[in-house]
């Protein structure tokens, strides 16, 4: 087998349940609670026997912290990528999350329409193509190895049910991802193909 057709294995987890300095939407901010912590440690505890080569985390500290507990307790390094932020609250910013602002435009993209934009923010084919480029970053160092990447909800329903040449639009994964849910990928010069959903298989 080549280089370039031996796959890399990811788990693309959501981080712990965090946090936040203020009630009011931000970009950034957000640190694990007790209970993300908790999260993470159990998170870890699940990989054991994974072989996780490294661990690739969202710039955002809750998915930071998130990746470095594991890190730590598996004995990995740990690499920070902008790519895999959340999606921009954009014009939100400032405003309070209840009702939720995003709804619409979030449903649009778990529908497919990606070009639809968050006022001041992103469109989903722009959160796709960042979450995209890193994915393959990790693919090309990686090859044959197993990979934890800590994202964010929106981020990993936004990109991963696009990227995967076995999901679409119809199939049931997507719509939703629990606090250190996990997503299994494996990756080769071909694409992406989902494996399992928060432990359910994929056809």
């Amino acid at each position: 087998m080549s280089d370039l057709q031996c796959a890399v294995r990811l788990l693309v987890a959501r981080h712990g349940e965090a946090d936040y300095e203020t009630d009011l939407l931000a970009d950034d901010g957000g640190s694990l609670s007790p209970l993300g912590r908790s999260q993470s440690a159990a998170l870890a505890e699940s990989l054991a026997g994974e072989r996780i080569a490294h661990v690739v985390t969202s710039s955002l500290s809750r998915a930071v912290q998130t990746g470095e507990i594991v890190a730590a307790a598996l004995g990995v390094g740990v690499t920070v990528r902008e790519g895999l932020r959340e999606f921009s609250v954009g014009s939100f910013a400032g405003q309070a999350t209840d009702p939720d602002p995003f709804r619409a435009t979030f449903d649009a993209w778990l529908d497919g329409r990606l070009d639809e934009r968050i006022p001041g923010g992103e469109t989903g084919s722009e959160v796709v193509a960042r979450v995209e480029a890193v994915l393959e970053e990790v693919r090309d160092r990686f090859r044959g190895e197993s990979v934890l990447v800590v994202s964010h909800g929106g981020a990993i329903c936004t990109a991963v049910p696009n990227l995967a040449r076995n999901v679409d639009r119809r199939h049931p994964v997507g719509r939703s991802l629990p606090n250190t849910g996990v997503v299994e990928l494996d990756g080769d010069a071909d694409g992406w193909v989902v494996r399992r959903w928060v432990g359910e298989p994929v056809d």
